[in-house]
């Protein structure tokens, strides 16, 4: 089934997620492990994200450094596979541009093709922790515009040299990010909404957001997004508080700011017991907000947070 035809289903409350592919090496027991924790409640789909090479630096002795590049989180399109075929639940695979050459994206759509996987989420992918400022991959994207031009080139039955694809497999559906509190590369608000209409009017048929902690500022970037005439849905990104920690790391990590609320009752646990109490407790009140003001389907990232998922979901459904 088409993302699209999953998002315009208004019959009922749906919920995603998202997973992260295995450390290399360390098998599919954890991953497996998430889904069959939120299996039993029908999620429309499951999003895989994807990482490429990234630089580290090890010290050689003598204080010198070597920078090498190494891939910590192989196989996205296997663990794909694995899933769509393990349990039979949609999957919509990340394809980005960090750490890939053009070349390589189209091997990954051939792939993808031949999995019969025809859901995809594009995205630039996150500048390497070193640089300042995003840098492109030789022969790579430096945006996620770019990237989906090369998509429908593909869609269209040509590779990104504009050679015919001698047996064209079928089309891509994709969607993009949104981020309500803005990307951190974004001057403002508005300039971040131009570019995510500009994606829609390449093709993106839905955006789902980045994190964030107050419905108030979702229902507000929608509503300026209704106003510029983006009108694709707008699904909300959701990721429950689990640990004391999250207080400071989380509006460090994804530039997004928690309400005032949740911050004075974080302050007051004792324990991450006590935050992951308060992190499905203001997580659910979350949800249901959301659905009750229209919202179909609310995507959940599941990273160190999956057993408050499912009791959230179980909650909220």
């Amino acid at each position: 089934m088409k993302i699209k035809e999953m998002l315009s289903r208004t019959d009922r409350r749906t919920f995603s997620f998202e997973v992260l592919p295995p450390l290399k090496g360390t098998g599919t027991g954890s991953l497996f492990s998430t889904i069959e924790k939120l299996k039993e409640f029908a999620p429309a789909y499951i999003n895989i994200t994807t990482h490429h090479s990234e630089y580290v630096y090890r010290e050689t002795g003598g204080g010198l450094f070597e920078r090498r590049r190494i891939r910590r989180r192989p196989g996205t399109i296997a663990v794909a596979a694995a899933i769509k075929n393990r349990f039979g639940i949609p999957v919509i695979p990340h394809v980005i541009c960090s750490g890939a050459t053009i070349e390589d994206i189209e091997y990954e759509l051939l792939d993808l093709q031949f999995l019969g996987i025809d859901n995809l989420l594009l995205l630039r992918g996150d500048k390497a922790k070193e640089d300042r400022n995003f840098i492109p991959t030789p022969n790579g994207h430096a945006h996620t515009t770019d990237l989906i031009r090369q998509v429908n080139m593909f869609n269209n039955g040509f590779f990104a040299d504009g050679t015919p694809i001698k047996c064209p497999m079928g089309t891509f559906d994709y969607g993009v990010a949104a981020y309500p509190e803005k990307h951190e590369e974004a001057p403002n608000i508005e300039m971040d909404m131009k570019w995510l209409k500009a994606k829609q009017e390449l093709g993106a048929q839905y955006a789902v957001t980045q994190l964030f902690y107050d419905n108030s500022k979702y229902f507000e970037f929608v509503r300026k997004a209704r106003a510029m005439g983006i009108h694709i849905p707008i699904i909300p990104g959701i990721k429950p508080f689990t640990k004391v920690s999250q207080l400071t790391a989380v509006p460090r990590t994804f530039r997004c700011d928690l309400p005032q609320e949740l911050a004075l009752e974080a302050v007051r646990c004792k324990s991450d017991d006590d935050a992951r109490a308060l992190g499905i407790e203001w997580t659910t009140t979350q949800c249901r907000e959301l659905y009750a003001a229209g919202v179909t389907n609310i995507h959940f990232y599941t990273m160190s947070a999956s057993d408050s998922v499912r009791e959230i979901v179980r909650n909220i459904l």
